[in-house]
């Protein structure tokens, strides 16, 4: 009959034995409550505790954490803006009291700082200041929290403003603005090209009816030297210069004819162009019909003579 009951107590020795034991994580601490009060703090590796004395209430992680808040405010311009701000903060390993049994919802608690923080500084500030200074509000966050958190054994890492995102019409009209921008920077260059075009182009039209000028110039250079060796040979034979003008005048104006004609499909009228040629053209057109109309006549006259010889 006694060894029936020694084997159920080495059985319940056992168990309390091995409940006496446990083992901590490393980054981990371990809180220990003796009926009811705290006890101790466990940190990683093989502990004992008391059996049925003392009683591990809570596993309290020494990790960084991260913690996402969204806050959506309004700026000085009158924008309303959504920002998420990211809170990096750790348990201090000599403050795993205070973290625990201070705070009950430690998430709660910096989410309320980060919106008293957010919801004070940015109002100040204009909706393209808020992109510009948005390290300015992390490390406004950041200063707060710290102050506010260390009490409790928790350390702020980092914050970091990782999204600003306004108002869908906000937007819009930034990237319209935005575009307008630069359709007004393309339209400048293509403006300073075509400028750039214009003025090169004058360039060179200068510079091509300089050297046309100048092609010119030598042409008639070369004429006159030749129309001056002209007059010379004329003169060498007893024409004098006004005679030998005048036949070198005949002879271009003759060649020149000879030119026109030489070619089938011309339809090139040489015609005078001063108002006094025109005037002696049609003199001579009107005596030329004249002259026609009086041959006319006297040939009818000779042809009557002839039909009656009375």
């Amino acid at each position: 009959m006694g060894s029936f009951l020694l084997i159920p107590l080495l059985l319940f020795g056992f168990v309390i034995l091995f409940s006496s034991f446990f083992t901590v994580k490393q980054q981990t601490a371990v809180i220990i409550e003796r009926f009811g009060k705290f006890s101790s703090v466990r940190t990683s590796g093989l502990q004992i505790k008391i059996p049925l004395v003392d009683r591990i209430v809570a596993r309290v992680g020494l990790k960084i954490q991260q913690l996402d808040v969204i806050v959506e405010t309004k700026t000085l311009d009158d924008v309303f803006v959504k920002l998420k701000i990211s809170v990096q903060y750790v348990v201090l390993k000599n403050k795993v009291y205070e973290a625990f049994y201070q705070l009950e919802y430690p998430h709660d608690q910096i989410t309320s700082y980060v919106f008293d923080v957010v919801r004070a500084e940015v109002p100040k500030m204009k909706l393209d200041d808020v992109f510009v200074k948005k390290d300015d509000i992390a490390i406004a966050v950041k200063t707060e929290l710290q102050d506010a958190m260390l009490d409790y054994g928790y350390d702020i890492i980092k914050t970091l403003v990782t999204d600003i995102d306004p108002d869908a019409q906000v937007k819009e009209a930034m990237n319209r603005i935005n575009a307008s921008e630069r359709e007004k920077i393309a339209a400048q260059f293509e403006g300073d090209a075509a400028r750039i075009l214009i003025v090169e182009k004058a360039k060179a039209e200068a510079e091509s009816k300089r050297l046309q000028g100048q092609g010119i110039a030598d042409q008639r250079r070369e004429i006159a030297r030749g129309l001056e060796e002209s007059v010379e040979v004329l003169n060498k034979v007893g024409i004098n210069s006004q005679e030998a003008s005048a036949l070198i005048v005949v002879t271009q104006h003759y060649d020149t004819l000879q030119s026109i004609g030489e070619e089938t499909n011309t339809n090139l009228i040489l015609l005078p162009n001063s108002p006094q040629a025109g005037s002696d053209m049609l003199n001579n057109m009107v005596a030329s019909f004249t002259a026609s109309n009086m041959i006319g006549e006297s040939m009818k006259k000779q042809s009557i003579k002839k039909k009656d010889p009375k």
